[in-house]
């Protein structure tokens, strides 16, 4: 029998979440809410107007920690311009392409945000991003999905995780996240800059959600070295890429 999720314990409070500073005037804009928000911003050291959307990405993860969960998949069609981004990778091209189906876009860009694999926009739009994080936040539900016990051993993270009952026809993502990293870059159209990165993708694999495991595990690359800092991400989604729920927890070393 599938248990039901252990939802994770949290005091009601009313968070209150504030935009960048802009010269107008700062806003509040998220509501209470058990169910993180899931933002996946697709970016690339290569290009140019990626930045101001990483640092737009860091600001929000430390900022609302718990409330907002942030992914940097670091696509690889900038690449061939003079600069390889060591954290890029086909797959994540290929993901982000399949949201461009969904979406009915004609094209894929950088920087693009998804938020909760619903809609996306300029990820550097911060206009926009805390609209739609507002916009969001008020769907407030208990979150579907739960990390249990994690063990990290010989290259390998192993976790179990917990679903609510009654979960058909939808699927478990586990995602490996570098909580941070600067890069001096070389070539390429942000020459001679360093810019910082946060909560990058560096793994990733889809899980089969059914009545009898509820382990899995991943591989940890070997572009992850001893000094960084990892997360594990797990996110309920639908076989539309729909986010439906989303638990996060920091790897011990």
């Amino acid at each position: 029998m599938i248990k039901k999720a252990i939802i994770l314990s949290f005091t009601f409070f009313a968070l209150s979440l504030y935009t960048l500073y802009t010269a107008n005037e700062v806003k509040p804009v998220i509501q209470e809410n058990k169910n993180p928000i899931v933002l996946e911003l697709f970016t690339s050291q290569g290009c140019s107007s990626c930045p101001p959307a990483d640092v737009l990405l860091e600001q929000l993860k430390n900022k609302f920690p718990n409330d907002v969960i942030t992914l940097s998949y670091h696509v690889d069609y900038w690449d061939y311009i003079g600069w390889k981004d060591p954290f890029s990778n086909k797959a994540y091209t290929k993901k982000q392409r399949k949201y461009g189906r969904k979406f009915g876009q004609r094209n894929i860009y950088t920087p693009e945000m998804v938020i909760n694999g619903k809609e996306h926009f300029v990820g550097s739009n911060s206009s926009i991003l805390y609209s739609k994080i507002k916009e969001y936040s008020t769907e407030n539900r208990d979150n579907p999905v739960e990390i249990c016990d994690l063990e990290l051993s010989n290259g390998t993270i192993s976790f179990s995780y917990n679903t609510v009952e009654n979960i058909s026809n939808e699927w478990l993502r586990a995602v490996l996240v570098v909580n941070e990293r600067e890069t001096q870059v070389k070539r390429g159209e942000n020459r001679n800059r360093t810019l910082k990165n946060s909560n990058i993708v560096v793994a990733e694999k889809m899980i089969e959600l059914n009545s009898y495991e509820k382990e899995s595990f991943l591989m940890i690359p070997d572009l992850v070295t001893n000094t960084d800092d990892l997360t594990l991400v797990v996110i309920l989604e639908t076989q539309n890429h729909d986010i439906i729920g989303a638990s996060q927890k920091r790897i011990g070393h």
